[in-house]
């Protein structure tokens, strides 16, 4: 039910909006993730939990026979509240991942409709800076594309230089 909430919300919402929302829901996964992990730690380090048979979890015989019925409803209480702090931690876990979900899914949608918002209400002065932007963004492709190809000689010279250091060093040590 939230999550048809969710997504009614996100038809009119901008990019910004929708970053902040899916920022939230991701904190609150990590949360419930966390939630979950720490659940099981706790599961994992109690030994009275891991007990199956229930002769296991009552202490040795007393002179109070209540003391160990008192022991083993503890125990099997302790038991049932750490699995539903689990089943609990596990069901909002999965909303926030779904509601995450569509969130994300929901950011290109808004980006194309921003697009078309744009495109439609644009000036010729606009278009001009838009083309300046492209060339210059090619130029600077061109440009890095260079650097690298640089980058690249250098790499392999000096990979070259270390292996005749190495085979000259072999050398002398024989």
């Amino acid at each position: 039910m939230e999550e048809q909430s969710v997504v009614n919300g996100i038809r009119s919402k901008t990019t910004q909006e929708l970053a902040v929302e899916g920022q939230k829901y991701l904190e609150e996964t990590i949360e419930h993730a966390f939630q979950i992990l720490s659940s099981m730690n706790d599961e994992l380090c109690n030994p009275v939990l891991w007990s199956t048979s229930p002769s296991a979890t009552s202490p040795s015989p007393s002179s109070n026979g209540d003391a160990a019925s008192d022991t083993s409803n503890y125990h099997s209480d302790t038991a049932a509240a750490a699995a539903g702090a689990m089943e609990e931690a596990r069901f909002r876990y999965k909303n926030a991942v779904a509601a995450l979900r569509t969130i994300l899914t929901a950011i290109p949608n808004s980006q194309k409709a921003k697009t078309f918002d744009t495109s439609s209400a644009a000036s010729p002065g606009d278009d001009d800076e838009i083309k300046k932007l492209e060339e210059q963004a090619t130029s600077l492709r061109r440009e890095l594309a260079n650097k690298n190809l640089h980058l690249k000689t250098l790499i392999d010279q000096l990979r070259n230089l270390i292996s005749d250091i190495s085979t000259w060093q072999s050398s002398f040590s024989t």
